[in-house]
């Protein structure tokens, strides 16, 4: 056997992709195998834009992480002369009607607990200063809004491409369109198992989004469900200059009277190329070979008339665009980063659950530290596998 690497990464997607170039920038020897050619949109990381944000009401453990992704952008951007991250304002908007949640029971007011807790700006906003500031919300008359001032959106292809060429500068090794078949652990020593080869390390980084529950062959696999979702872009009736970046912020609606709330994007691509809007469901589960990819014009229909005309009178149902990609969910919707419970050599990466891609470069940046050093910079407590663990029940 040739001498191990210092690191594998499986799955070259935003965690993939960051964890890889933080390792090759500290002068590990890795490898990087993804099945695709990343970036691509089979899995979770496409569609043009994902919101960023700094006061995470999903929990205040994420808040360190996502605040750390913005230095690290920022560096990679300085770096290239990419663009990555635009700043755009973010508009929460919520009630104290009955309406849907986002991720989170109480995620509007938990939001705002963070942002004041950690000093991030923000306005908080009644309904008549949402109409004056952000004429395009229909917004009700009991609705309040959390304005931060730094949200704003990532390019999530243009971060991939971006991460994975830096990795292969400082030296990394990318194995594209490879497909992993297994992978086991013996005296420290990684192996995994391809349709092309056999590679051995001395750490493994399995970060296969949708795929990971298929690779995983221990009971814990079982924490990880996948589901389908659905992004659209429609076109709208006023000049498209009314929603581009500067005049329209990045959203989040925790809609009443809804199962299900909004959220979307200012219009990047001028006259013709849409408002990106999109919801979440977490109740019919799929698999990365199941799954329908093609949007039907019934799904189309259903979304521009229960959740987007209702709410936004500018926007028409002429949808420009619509793709489906996959959540990877916990059951109690926050990340796991952790070692693999059989292979302490093996760490699983599942930044998930719908809010993971803002967090990815800082959680890059702790997997290379976790695989070189043995711990974190960044507290990771939160993601244990132990909080899904069932608790034994005590003896009567």
């Amino acid at each position: 056997m040739e001498r191990p690497l210092d690191a594998i990464v499986l799955g070259l997607g935003a965690m993939g992709s960051a964890a890889l170039y933080q390792l090759a920038k500290r002068g590990a020897k890795v490898l990087g195998i993804d099945r695709f050619s990343p970036p691509h949109s089979h899995g979770s990381t496409h569609g043009d834009t994902r919101i960023t944000r700094q006061a995470i009401g999903e929990g205040e453990q994420y808040t360190p992480l996502a605040l750390r992704s913005y230095e690290i952008w920022r560096d990679i951007e300085a770096q290239t002369g990419a663009s990555l991250l635009s700043v755009t304002g973010g508009l929460v908007i919520s009630s104290d009607a009955p309406h849907a949640s986002c991720h989170v029971p109480g995620f509007f007011d938990r939001t705002l607990a963070v942002a004041r807790k950690h000093g991030i700006r923000h306005d908080l906003l009644d309904a008549a200063q949402i109409r004056e500031r952000f004429p395009q919300f229909g917004v009700r008359d009991n609705e309040v809004g959390y304005f931060e001032h730094e949200a704003g959106f990532l390019r999530p292809e243009a971060c991939v491409r971006t991460q994975l060429s830096l990795a292969e500068k400082h030296g990394a090794a990318v194995r594209r369109d490879e497909r992993v078949g297994r992978f086991s652990e013996a005296d420290g020593i990684v192996r995994v198992e391809t349709d092309r080869g056999t590679y051995h390390a001395k750490r493994l980084i399995v970060s296969a989004g949708p795929w990971l529950a298929g690779l995983l062959d221990h009971p814990c696999a079982r924490y990880f469900s996948v589901t389908r979702q659905v992004l659209f872009w429609f076109d709208v009736t006023v000049p498209i200059e009314r929603f581009e970046p500067g005049n329209f912020p990045v959203f989040i609606w925790e809609l009443q009277a809804s199962r299900h709330g909004i959220y979307g994007f200012p219009a990047i691509d001028g006259r013709g190329g849409g408002v990106k809007i999109a919801s979440e469901q977490n109740e019919l589960r799929t698999s990365p070979d199941a799954v329908v990819r093609e949007v039907s014009e019934i799904e189309t229909r259903v979304m521009y008339d229960t959740l987007v005309a209702p709410n936004f009178p500018d926007i028409s149902s002429d949808c420009v665009k619509s793709v489906s990609c996959l959540y990877t969910t916990t059951p109690d919707a926050n990340f796991v980063i952790d070692r693999h419970p059989g292979m302490p050599s093996v760490i699983i990466a599942s930044p998930c659950s719908g809010h993971g891609f803002k967090h990815s470069a800082a959680i890059g940046e702790s997997l290379a530290e976790l695989a070189l050093e043995g711990r974190s910079t960044l507290d990771l407590g939160s993601f244990a596998f132990s909080r899904l663990a069932p608790r034994p029940r005590p003896r009567a």
